[in-house]
């Protein structure tokens, strides 16, 4: 099968308008009224799942090391607690905004629902450049928001996890903040922490291990070979290094990368663990590699691939570029890396494109491994974590797949009917409480 014939669809022949092209939270809801009219969706059923459930804005005093009070704004928004406590990461940056958490926690919703993940959908934030602050103003910013958020996080309510310019570290200390307001060790109030306080083998991993498994699956699908594919990777953080290792394991030959400093192309193939090991020496920046060709980030997203896995950032591939992508399969491992309006084009031209609610779903779902781990107090091996990651979003790809192939629509599209479909046949059995 071709993946022209994978990819026709009906639903996009007619548009819904965007109102604001640059906001995430309408991009989202671009895309939810399609799956909505496809599926049928009660009117009141459809307000209840688009409206986010909660959305909490809190002002954090920090004092600075210059011994200055500075104010920052810190979000966490709520969006569905339908199937389960919310989940979603914590992301530290100067443009973060309610638009945006709003539009990650929805996706976070259906993400879980897609892989069959017991959770709800959520997503913090802080305004804020991390870059400019010290270790200790991180850590007091977060003890701060922490406490700001002892009646929203909780191991049975909301548990956070690490996002854009978040790490371990910073998990540990809401893990240590929650838990002196509990006055109690709260292992399973976060995810994302360091294995030595209750974290899960495979965690770093499984974001860039999950846009490998459904890549792979894609692959198949299409008839096209690992060892004779080639793949390009626009970022080389934690989800990009990843999954651009692991496909280069599989037989993929990787023939760009890029990160902050820029595009790196070699026709011949880039030796990913050089690449990796280079950027952890250096920084964590690729700048000066100098077993490559240096080259444009839009250069990067036109190549001549058979992959392209866009894990940066959001709106990469637009209406702009969208006729000049040549990849017969986009594997978005970053979040809202395609626009509504783009995805039309690249439907139109049999490109194959793996969402971001699916694609990226590797981390939620080790999340939850984790989640469970510490709830049991009993911890897998990492061998064991990696099985049962591959065999869900394996799973996943299948079932999203075969509802795209039933409505005749994209992998987009099917996965959000199947991720809304399951989220408003939990909430028909629960009922309406009044």
């Amino acid at each position: 099968m071709s993946s022209k014939d994978v990819y026709k669809r009906s639903v996009y022949r007619e548009p819904a308008p965007v109102l604001d092209q640059d906001n995430p939270f309408q991009a989202m809801v671009e895309r939810f009224d399609v799956a909505a009219r496809i599926l049928e969706l009660d009117p009141g059923f459809y307000e209840y799942l688009v409206t986010p459930a909660k959305i909490h804005i809190v002002g954090i005093p920090v004092v600075m090391d210059t011994g200055k009070i500075k104010m920052f704004e810190g979000y966490r928004v709520i969006h569905s607690e339908i199937l389960g406590p919310s989940k979603g990461g914590i992301r530290y940056a100067p443009d973060v905004n309610v638009e945006e958490v709003k539009a990650l926690a929805a996706w976070m919703t259906w993400k879980c629902a897609v892989v069959d993940v017991p959770f709800g959908g959520a997503k913090g934030g802080i305004v804020c450049n991390p870059r400019e602050m010290s270790p200790g103003e991180l850590e007091r910013l977060t003890r701060r928001y922490t406490a700001n958020m002892m009646d929203v996080f909780g191991p049975e309510r909301d548990i956070p996890a690490p996002d854009m310019n978040t790490n371990e570290q910073i998990m540990a200390w809401i893990l240590d903040t929650y838990s002196m307001h509990a006055r109690r060790t709260e292992t399973a109030v976060v995810t994302g922490k360091p294995i030595l306080l209750g974290g899960s083998a495979g965690r770093r991993e499984a974001t860039g291990r999950g846009v490998m498994t459904v890549t792979l699956a894609a692959m198949e699908r299409l008839g096209l070979r690992a060892s004779e594919s080639t793949v390009a990777v626009q970022g080389f953080g934690n989800v990009g290094s990843v999954a651009a290792d692991l496909l280069a394991k599989q037989g993929c030959r990787i023939l760009a990368v890029s990160d902050v400093s820029g595009g790196y192309y070699n026709a011949n193939g880039l030796d990913i663990q050089a690449m990796i090991a280079y950027s952890a020496s250096h920084g964590n920046s690729l700048e000066g590699y100098p077993d490559a060709e240096p080259i444009s980030n839009d250069e990067l997203l036109s190549l001549d691939v058979d992959v392209l896995a866009p894990c940066a950032k959001e709106d990469q591939v637009t209406l702009k570029n969208a006729d000049k992508i040549h990849a017969k399969i986009i594997s978005e491992g970053a979040n809202g890396p395609t626009t509504p309006k783009a995805d039309a084009v690249l439907a139109d031209r049999g490109v194959l494109v793996i969402p971001d609610i699916l694609a990226n779903a590797g981390g939620v779902t080790v999340s939850y491994f984790e989640w469970v781990q510490d709830r049991q107090g009993y911890f897998w091996t990492e061998d064991r974590v990696n099985r049962r990651l591959d065999r869900m979003m394996h799973a996943a790809f299948d079932s999203v797949f075969e509802t795209a192939q039933k409505h005749d629509t994209t992998l987009r599209i099917g996965a959000y009917v199947r991720g809304i479909s399951k989220v408003a046949g939990a909430l028909k059995i629960r009922g309406i409480y009044a």
